[in-house]
């Protein structure tokens, strides 16, 4: 299995000088490389003969540039147009050119596949915040100091040990803070579940998650309550000149306040995906969509006068904003990763249709219910339930039998 072991940096001023110079200078890179395939690829466009398919198979190749074509030209680089770039690990810059190459081959993927591909964009100084070395050679952990080469020993807070073999390390910038994360190839190690039993989960947002048992796991909403500091952090970025000091620094308090909410909610969402994997057999979800399920609403228009009319975007603006702060997309996948290190928990995901309307003890299916109707009761059999409560046993009922067949 691969799994990253992230650790806090603690370098001094001049070393985290020297690491901006380095993620400079690969921002550049990437750009120009970027730019060169850029080039290349509008020169064959303008050739006479590019509309013929014929043309295009035998000589669009020759307009192309591939990873092993730029990396061929890192030397010249180094020596003739950019010596500043020797200081800098050969493999660190091929891992560079590599991402243009995976940001080209995704590219053509969506092309390929008819979805909106979103032509490769050049990334700034602000975005571009990571560079990696790819083996083991230009850097070296020994106790609670990471060396690497051109920049010397950093203190690193190693809060647990790194496990497996470590294949690449990456250095990020979150920030003005600095962080190395290891990707490691680790055995697995099976633990054993607490009970034998499987669990229905209703995701929500008055509760985070309603268990089949009756359990409850309340939504923190951190983002919601963050709102108001993060307005005034905003606000006081937006009364700032554009380019100026004053407004760099607002724009870090900025981005320091939305950390804040994004580690707040990682942590609980580890911290309830672990107890879910320790507790339980067979977990069983809903397959919900959540990026479809907060999707804006489309535009409303009058068929005679041609004005708009309302479509009810401002209510489904907060919904929108409740299902992203929940984070359900980012749960489900813990879990899954959680179960799949555990080796005897088993994730399985059943079709979310009708789960609220069916009654859990007849079967039958009764009035539509509104999100503001919170109880169920069947007009049938006349039980009284939770509607969450009632989801998630319905949920347990089809993956139970889901498995059984």
């Amino acid at each position: 299995m691969k799994r990253t072991f992230k650790f806090r940096l603690y370098p001094t001023s001049a070393q985290a000088a020297a690491l901006d110079w380095t993620l400079a200078r690969c921002c550049e890179l990437y750009n120009a490389a970027l730019q060169e395939r850029k080039e290349a690829w509008n020169a064959c466009r303008r050739h006479p003969n590019f509309y013929d398919p014929d043309w295009r198979a035998e000589h669009a190749s020759e307009y192309a540039v591939t990873y092993y074509d730029q990396a061929n030209t890192l030397p010249d680089l180094k020596r003739d147009v950019r010596p500043e770039y020797a200081t800098i690990g050969s493999h660190v810059l091929q891992e560079v050119l590599r991402r243009v190459k995976k940001t080209f081959d995704d590219f053509f993927g969506r092309v390929r596949r008819g979805q909106t591909p979103g032509y490769p964009r050049y990334q700034s100084r602000t975005h571009y915040d990571s560079f990696t070395f790819p083996d083991a050679s230009g850097w070296k952990l020994s106790g609670h100091r990471l060396t690497i080469t051109g920049l010397g020993s950093i203190k690193i807070k190693l809060h647990r040990p790194v496990e497996g073999t470590v294949k690449t390390t990456t250095i990020k910038r979150e920030g003005v803070h600095w962080y190395v994360c290891f990707a490691c190839e680790v055995v697995a190690q099976h633990r054993v579940p607490a009970t034998c039993e499987a669990v229905g989960i209703d995701l929500g947002l008055l509760h985070f998650a309603t268990l089949s048992s009756g359990q409850t796991i309340e939504n923190p909403r951190y983002l919601r309550t963050s709102e108001k500091k993060l307005a005034e952090k905003q606000q006081t970025l937006a009364r700032k000149k554009r380019g100026s000091h004053r407004r760099r620094k607002a724009a870090q308090q900025v981005g320091r306040c939305h950390r804040h909410v994004r580690n707040q909610r990682q942590d609980f969402l580890h911290k309830q995906s672990r107890s879910l994997v320790n507790g339980y057999e067979t977990i069983i979800f809903e397959d919900l969509k959540p990026r479809n399920m907060s999707r804006r609403p489309k535009p409303k228009q009058d068929a005679q006068t041609g004005e708009f009319l309302p479509n009810g975007a401002a209510a489904k603006g907060g919904l929108n904003k409740s299902i992203q702060d929940a984070g359900w997309a980012t749960f489900v996948a813990m879990v899954r990763a959680k179960a799949e290190s555990a080796g005897h928990v088993t994730v399985v995901f059943v079709d979310p249709h009708k789960t609220s309307q069916l009654c859990s003890g007849c079967k039958r299916e009764g009035p539509h219910k509104d999100l503001s109707e919170r109880t169920h009761t069947c007009p049938h059999g006349g039980l009284v339930l939770d509607r969450d409560h009632n989801a998630a046993l319905n949920i347990l009922r089809l993956g139970r039998s889901r498995q059984e067949a």
